[in-house]
């Protein structure tokens, strides 16, 4: 055996602690994504799951009917009685409108029992969140259904009656009138035109007619609409249950005001794991309901998947030029060094410096010289004078333009010599070459700088409140009307969603699940544009199989 000094010096020359280091720090950082990840699961997808509803009696004779959602030990709680300390429960009570807050705290110690009565119903409501209770028909109710009829099986069957009435009315307000509106409008926009002509000819005064009597009678099929939407409106409102609350009052419910009812204690675990299914299914192609706390993000899904989709179409070939222009044809000496310098400490300002950019040139500068130019008949209401879609995804471009840069001349260094100098040796210019050769065979290396700019442009929300990212959209960009794809229109996106719905909410405590679902979707699509791009970056570097990148 050496001596210890001898043995130490062989271990620090061998460098298997810096081998142990580096390891942990893989293994850690494995571990903190593994628990974020866990953690936003267990939070997000268990929301879905139909809880069991408690009726809690209190020792002062008091009846609670909620869902727990929580519990934990009470501060300072141990005393000689309870050495190991007090619990409290925390159940969600519903029926915001009823008590004001739709949780509560319960301490253990004035629980007198616990039941899981089969009839104890959920009902969730288009407004002020849940209801919980029993229950019923009202007389009127009960004398349009079929009294040989179970009680429970006549609610459902007024329920599901009242789900299809709302559906035409969305389908009425929403296509129907929402067409009628849209041609007014345009008409109104055409007739603004001729007057901005100043034509005074006869063609001119026949086209202000026609557009005249179109109007009119656009007026009387809108006239005509909205009487048969008030019609379904009452039809929908007419009928109504009762639910009889923990307090033992009775509230009538509107059934127009319902969206589903369950008793989730008397369902089995497949008829949970269906409404599991299902709800998840809603959560992800509905639209939000209550201020987004409730509800569907399909719209902030559509236009974050839209929104990168349209950055990568403007990033891509500005970057790739800019990139060939440095690397090919720019002249190698201290201006291009200041511009890779600078392309560098671009990608390291502030995002938010970036929407202050965009606002002032994208939207207040182009977009209102748009206006000038193309609808004047529009203003003083700006058309792409005012945040949208368009100048959100340009912001981006201009924001990850320098990660493409940086990895496209990567790529482009990466292509083995012998390849240009084969290319030129055979006649082949310069820029034949680049096109035929040298890009193809980079074009892995420029899919990774594309893949880490989506990635980053999924994620940001600062640039995206000052550019066109709103709280609840009316519309998405994508339509049936031309033309189709409406770049000037606001959107939704998940980011901005999570912030909104985490910081702007009034109702915080039933905001908290939709928090951490809407922030698993947004890392799901992030994962999946990028394996779309790492797919296809696998099948050019198999293609191109010589290229180093």
């Amino acid at each position: 055996m050496g001596k210890p000094s001898t043995r130490m010096s062989h271990f620090w020359r061998g460098g298997e602690l810096f081998v142990w280091m580096t390891a942990s720090g893989v293994a850690i950082s494995l571990l903190m994504v593994a628990g974020m990840l866990v953690l936003i699961m267990v939070n997000g997808l268990g929301q879905f799951w139909p809880r069991a509803l408690q009726q809690v009696t209190l020792k002062s004779q008091e009846t609670v009917i909620g869902q727990l959602v929580g519990e934990e030990m009470i501060p300072h709680s141990m005393t000689t009685e309870t050495q190991s300390g007090q619990r409290r429960f925390r159940y969600r009570v519903g029926n915001r409108d009823q008590f004001g807050s739709e949780y509560r705290w319960i301490n253990e110690a004035e629980i007198a029992s616990i039941i899981f009565p089969d009839e104890l119903t959920f009902v969730e409501r288009r407004e002020w969140g849940p209801a919980y209770g029993r229950i019923s028909l009202t007389g009127e109710s009960a004398t349009a259904t079929n009294a040989a009829d179970n009680t429970w099986a006549a609610v459902v069957r007024l329920v599901d009656r009242a789900n299809q009435l709302r559906r035409l009315i969305e389908h009425l307000e929403r296509e129907e009138i929402g067409s009628i509106n849209y041609r007014i409008e345009k008409a109104r926009l055409a007739r603004q035109a001729l007057v901005l002509k100043g034509g005074t000819d006869p063609a001119t005064a026949e086209s202000d007619r026609r557009l005249v009597d179109d109007i009119a009678v656009l007026e009387r099929e809108y006239l005509s609409k909205t009487e048969a939407l008030e019609r379904l409106h009452k039809e929908a409102g007419q009928d109504a249950v009762l639910l009889t609350i923990s307090t033992g009052r009775s509230v009538r419910l509107s059934l127009d005001q319902i969206i589903a009812v369950s008793r989730p204690n008397a369902m089995h675990w497949f008829d949970k794991t269906m409404a599991y299914a299902q709800n998840l299914w809603i959560f992800v192609s509905s639209e939000p309901r209550e201020a987004n706390t409730e509800g569907g993000i399909f719209p902030a899904i559509f236009g974050t998947v839209l929104m990168v989709f349209l950055m990568t179409l403007a990033v891509m070939p500005f970057g790739v030029m800019a990139a060939v222009y440095l690397r090919e044809y720019a002249k190698q000496g201290p201006l291009v060094r200041l511009v890779r310098i600078a392309v560098n400490n671009l990608a390291g300002v502030p995002s938010i410096v970036f929407g202050v950019f965009g606002l002032a040139f994208f939207v207040y500068t182009l977009g209102g010289s748009i206006d000038q130019l193309l609808f004047p008949e529009s203003l003083p209401n700006p058309t792409f004078g005012t945040g949208g879609i368009l100048w959100a995804s340009l912001t981006l471009a201009l924001l990850t333009v320098p990660v493409v840069i940086v990895a496209t001349e990567e790529g482009l260094s990466a292509v083995p010599r012998d390849f240009r100098e084969g290319s030129v040796g055979l006649g082949a210019t310069k820029f034949e070459t680049i096109r035929h050769v040298i890009l193809p065979c980079a074009l892995p290396g420029i899919l990774t700088g594309l893949i880490l700019a989506m990635a980053r442009a999924a994620g940001e929300v600062a640039p995206l409140m000052l550019t066109g990212v709103v709280k609840l959209a009316p519309a998405l960009p994508l339509d049936e009307y031309l033309p189709f794809l409406h770049l000037e229109r606001k959107f939704m996106h998940l980011g901005f969603h999570i912030y909104d719905v985490g910081f702007q909410s009034p109702n915080v405590e039933a905001a908290k699940p939709m928090v951490y679902m809407t922030t698993l979707i947004l890392i799901l699509v992030v994962v999946l544009l990028n394996l779309t791009a790492v797919m296809l970056r696998n099948r050019l570097r198999k293609r191109f199989a010589t290229s180093a990148v």
